[in-house]
């Protein structure tokens, strides 16, 4: 018996679960349930939908693709992208059905495989941004320090008014009252 050749529906439906898969956004929001108890079946049902989509639509632009994306995410996740890789995202499937409806089925199914061995070598983690308890002393201590220096500048300069932002905020950190406010910061790795 010949094995049956994979249908181009098939190739570009196992090609969305691949871009979806390795989506850093769609996995933290899985990963950390903002979908709900039901986030990862959730995220199957968006490779079904986005499927839908393009065969019930004919000649879809990116944008088109970008916003519907973005509400599948906003209503299913209450999770709004601007990271900038909904263009990216958009972009990658766009090429992936174009390829499958041109019969590049082989050059698709290898880059299946390379997003799923990219998958496979790690996965993006949203971690609660906060400060271990020693370094808030320290850091208390700090900013006790540099406000007191402009204090004294003051008076040297003659009441002149300088501020100067507190240590913690000019290096790039997050201040602790966003971890208190219980958001999570997700950054890009560099």
């Amino acid at each position: 018996m010949e094995a049956s050749l994979p249908s181009t529906r098939d190739v570009f439906t196992e090609a969305l679960r691949a871009v979806l898969e390795t989506w850093p956004v769609l996995q933290i929001a899985v990963d950390n349930g903002f979908g709900g108890a039901y986030s990862k079946q959730k995220a199957e049902w968006m490779v079904d939908a986005v499927q839908q989509y393009f065969q019930q639509n004919d000649d879809l632009q990116q944008y088109e693709v970008e916003d519907f994306l973005a509400d599948l995410m906003n209503n299913e996740f209450d999770t709004v992208v601007d990271d900038g890789s909904l263009p990216q995202v958009a972009s990658k499937i766009c090429q992936l059905f174009k390829q499958c409806e041109q019969g590049m089925l082989l050059e698709v199914k290898s880059q299946i495989a390379q997003m799923v061995q990219r998958k496979s070598s790690g996965r993006a983690k949203a971690t609660p941004a906060q400060l271990p308890a020693d370094n808030e002393e320290e850091e208390s201590e700090e900013d006790e320090r540099v406000t007191e220096e402009p204090m004294e500048c003051e008076e040297e300069k003659g009441g002149s008014s300088s501020t100067t932002p507190p240590q913690e905020q000019t290096a790039g950190t997050v201040p602790s009252q966003d971890a208190e406010d219980g958001w999570t910061v997700v950054r890009r790795k560099k």
